[in-house]
C-alpha cells in the first residue's frame, strides 16, 4: 500500500531524530512480535462505502484544522493550566457520554457508519465538534476498527457480525481543548480467545494508568503495559502510541505503549496525555491500506484497544474522560 504524507513526514522525522517516537495519527515500522498462535480472523475486513463528510453548524466553535485539515506544529504547553483542566473535564465527560451511547448501538447488522452519524450527531448536541472530523483529511466523524484493525478505521457500509470485535475511538472538541477516549466492544457471541484479547488490553491500560503520578518515569507506562501483555502471550503494537491532548489534538508529549528504557522524563502535575494500548494475537506489525488511514495487522490477527484521557494531579492522576458521576464505556460494556 501507499504511504500517506503524514507517514512520509514522519520517516523524514526518524532518520533526522533517530529516538523521535510516532504518535497515534502515523506509522513506523518495527519488527517483531507474536503472541498467541490462533488463526487470522476471516473473514477479512474488506472497506466497504464511504459516504460523505458530515455537516458542522456554523455556530460550533472549531479547532484550527476544520478547514484546512493541517493542525501544523504542535506549539502548546504540555502542562495545563486551571482553566483548561476545568474545560479538559468537560470535553471529556461529553466524550465519555457519547462512547457509551455509541457502545449501546454495537450489535449484529448495524453499519458503522450509523455508529458514525450517531457520534455526529450527540456531540453536535452538546455543542462540540467531532475532533476526527478533517484531522489531517479523515473523512469521517469517529474511528471505528474491526477485528484486525489496529485503529483509524473509517467508518462505511460494512455490516457488524456476529463474533466481531469493534473499537470505537471518540474525541470532542469542546470549550477550546478535547477529550480523547475509545473502548473495544464485543459483538454478540464472541470466542473466548477474543474474549480474552479485549479483557487483558482493558487491563493493561488500567495498570498503566495505576503508574502516572508526579515524579514517575513515563517509561514505567509502556513497563506495565509490557508486563501483562507477556503474561498473557500477546503483542503490544509499538507503530502507533499515545499523546499529550488539551488544547491541541496532539501536543509534544508522546506515550509509548511498550518499555523503553531511555524514556526517562518525570511526569509533572499538570500534564495531560492519553494512555491507549493496542494488544494483539498475533504480530505486532501493520500495513496501512489505500485510504491512508486504515492499520491492519501483517498477520490478519485480530487486536484491541483501550483510551483514557487523564491529568497528572498532585496525589496521582485523575480520568477526564468519564461521566459526572465516575462511568465510562470501559467499566459498563465489560465481557
Amino acid at each position: 500500500p501507499r504511504a500517506s504524507p503524514v507517514i512520509r513526514e514522519r520517516r523524514r522525522l526518524l532518520e533526522a531524530r533517530p529516538h523521535h517516537y510516532t504518535c497515534c495519527m502515523a506509522k513506523r515500522k518495527r519488527k517483531g512480535g507474536t503472541a498467541v498462535l490462533v488463526p487470522p480472523s476471516s473473514p477479512p475486513v474488506m472497506q466497504g462505502l464511504v459516504g460523505p463528510r458530515r455537516n458542522v453548524p456554523a455556530t460550533i466553535a472549531r479547532p484550527p484544522y476544520a478547514l484546512t485539515g493541517d493542525p501544523g506544529p504542535s506549539v502548546s504547553n504540555v502542562v495545563r493550566s486551571p482553566d483548561e483542566i476545568a474545560a479538559m473535564h468537560r470535553a471529556g465527560t461529553a466524550a465519555a457520554e457519547v462512547l457509551m451511547i455509541a457502545g449501546s448501538m454495537v450489535s449484529p447488522g448495524i453499519t458503522t457508519d450509523a455508529i458514525d452519524a450517531r457520534v455526529h450527531e450527540e456531540t453536535l448536541a452538546r455543542n462540540g465538534y467531532p475532533s476526527p472530523l478533517n484531522y489531517r483529511g479523515f473523512p469521517k466523524s469517529v474511528c471505528t476498527s474491526i477485528n484486525e484493525v489496529i485503529c483509524h478505521g473509517i467508518p462505511d457500509s460494512r455490516q457488524l457480525r456476529d463474533g466481531d470485535i469493534i473499537n470505537i475511538d471518540v474525541t470532542i472538541f469542546l470549550d477550546g481543548v478535547h477529550g480523547d477516549t475509545s473502548c473495544t466492544f464485543l459483538v454478540g457471541d464472541v470466542d473466548d480467545v477474543n474474549t480474552m484479547l479485549v479483557r487483558e488490553t482493558r487491563t493493561s491500560m488500567y495498570n498503566a494508568i495505576d503508574t502516572v503520578r508526579p515524579g514517575a518515569p513515563f517509561n514505567a507506562i509502556g513497563k506495565a503495559i509490557d508486563t501483562h501483555a507477556n503474561r498473557f502471550g500477546l503483542g503490544v503494537v509499538q507503530d502507533f502510541i499515545g499523546h499529550g491532548v488539551g488544547t491541541e489534538f496532539h501536543s509534544n508529549l508522546q506515550i509509548p505503549h511498550y518499555y523503553h528504557p531511555r524514556l526517562t522524563r518525570k511526569m509533572e502535575v499538570g500534564m495531560s496525555f492519553t494512555i491507549e494500548p493496542m494488544l494483539t494475537l498475533g504480530a505486532i506489525d501493520c500495513i496501512i491500506w489505500d485510504d491512508d488511514w486504515t492499520a491492519v495487522t501483517t498477520d490478519g490477527r485480530r487486536t484491541a484497544q483501550f483510551e483514557h484521557t487523564m491529568i497528572v494531579t498532585d496525589s496521582g492522576v485523575e480520568l477526564t474522560t468519564v461521566t459526572d458521576d465516575g462511568a465510562c464505556a470501559a467499566d459498563i460494556y465489560r465481557d
